[in-house]
């Protein structure tokens, strides 16, 4: 799972996105000074937060990524006057207007667009698992095949997109629910513990994003790795690691909630390893244990690499020299090209739209997909398929993938041309 990455107490986005400068910021490594070339902007109001009413009744909250109060770094005594302020208040008035629009967007959407899509494709992923299983039993190469892509694509579409939505509430309105589909889609499915899949991924990753030390996607640098062996050898051992890496953060959580965390993942385990003896007909559990970690580890790599492309590579600031919120997203995350597969196994707030998602993470994938104007592109992306090989040939450049002059919310509203491409 993503969040899995990146995951003291359990939260929802609406609670995290706007943890700037608490008691958290301070465990953040300290560097001198920050990237270049980064705008210092004065103090801006607190994250808005709204309710809004959909047509069926329901209630639907919607945030944006809020800002930090007080004087800007370098201003710390806080005088008036000068372009930073300008700046300031003009960057205001834009995340006014983009979130104004974006509540419209959702009063307006029905129950299907704001959930129902993308609970529609994980129950088709779902369907699609009696078919993968049954495809095993074959002893032909290319019914074998369908199977081992069929329970891989699903296997990630339930882990990532799944676990990702419930850990954001996403997947419904009611919390009580979104309690129970984030134990199903994190611990039943991927095999971690949801308060500290919530915690990395929502509190910190969310609420210090590229912050080094909190939200800078830490946990995928491996530096005694050489870069191919990362790239490319390390992503088969995210199903073994997985598990590994939940089983030690159970020491930080209660004990009903490690006994609770233990059974799931025991049982998505065993369903999956009886499944593969009983119904895929494999005749010894090495032979079961191996497909279990094939299909699990199908799409591991560009997993990997999503997390990677997004953020690592891109301007990472000091917890105490970090930019404005709004700023820190600008030149923090990054959107990639549509993608059918990923798509539809790990989203589009993953994929496609994951600077609209660090804006108004509680959306939906179908909801951050959806036009907000008549706009151009909100952002530069560079192809997933090349950027590994740039990046193993020490060729990646993610500055160039956009531009530091363009403020995050006038390219969403469509204020300013289309960005470079690499």
């Amino acid at each position: 799972m993503a969040s899995a990455g990146r995951a003291t107490e359990p939260g929802l986005p609406r609670e995290m996105a706007m943890e700037n400068g608490d008691t958290a910021g301070q465990r953040g490594q300290q560097v001198n000074g920050e990237v270049s070339g980064t705008p210092r902007l004065r103090g801006m109001r607190d994250p808005l937060l709204r309710d809004t009413t959909a047509p069926d009744g329901s209630r639907t909250e919607v945030m944006a990524a809020g800002w930090e109060s007080g004087p800007a770094l370098g201003d710390e005594d806080g005088t008036p006057g000068g372009a930073p302020q300008r700046t300031g208040q003009q960057e205001e008035a834009l995340m006014t207007e983009l979130s104004e629009l974006v509540q419209k967007v959702v009063k307006s959407s029905s129950w299907w667009e704001r959930h129902g899509v993308d609970i529609s494709i994980l129950a088709c992923s779902f369907l699609l698992l009696p078919a993968g299983f049954l495809c095993l039993r074959s002893a032909q190469t290319i019914p074998f095949l369908a199977g081992v892509l069929t329970l891989g694509v699903v296997h990630h579409t339930l882990t990532v997109k799944g676990s990702h939505l419930a850990s954001h509430n996403a997947l419904t309105e009611s919390k009580s629910w979104g309690k129970v589909w984030a134990i199903f889609f994190i611990e039943l499915c991927s095999a971690f513990t949801v308060e500290q899949a919530t915690y990395n991924h929502v509190k910190i990753h969310h609420g210090y994003t590229n912050v080094i030390g909190l939200g800078d996607s830490s946990t995928w640098k491996l530096p005694f790795l050489n870069r191919y062996v990362y790239m490319f050898i390390a992503p088969l051992a995210v199903p073994i690691l997985t598990p590994l890496v939940a089983l030690d953060l159970l020491r930080n959580v209660e004990w009903k909630a490690a006994l609770r965390t233990l059974c799931c993942m025991f049982l998505g385990f065993y369903c999956h390893y009886w499944l593969l003896l009983h119904v895929s007909g494999f005749q010894s559990p090495w032979s079961a244990l191996l497909c279990m970690l094939l299909t699990r580890s199908l799409l591991a790599h560009p997993y990997i690499h999503v997390n990677i492309f997004q953020h690592i590579g891109l301007p990472m600031f000091a917890a105490d020299r970090k930019p404005k919120r709004i700023h820190l997203m600008s030149l923090g995350v990054l959107n990639l090209p549509r993608n059918a597969l990923l798509d539809w196994s790990f989203g589009h707030s993953l994929i496609s739209c994951h600077v609209e998602h660090h804006l108004f993470p509680s959306l939906s994938d179908n909801m951050c997909l959806k036009p907000l104007t008549d706009r151009p592109p909100s952002h530069s992306c560079f192809s997933w398929v090349s950027a590994p090989c740039s990046f193993s040939w020490s060729k990646f450049q993610p500055e160039a993938a956009f531009q530091q002059s363009r403020t995050l919310p006038a390219l969403l509203l469509g204020k300013y041309p289309k960005c470079c491409a690499v």
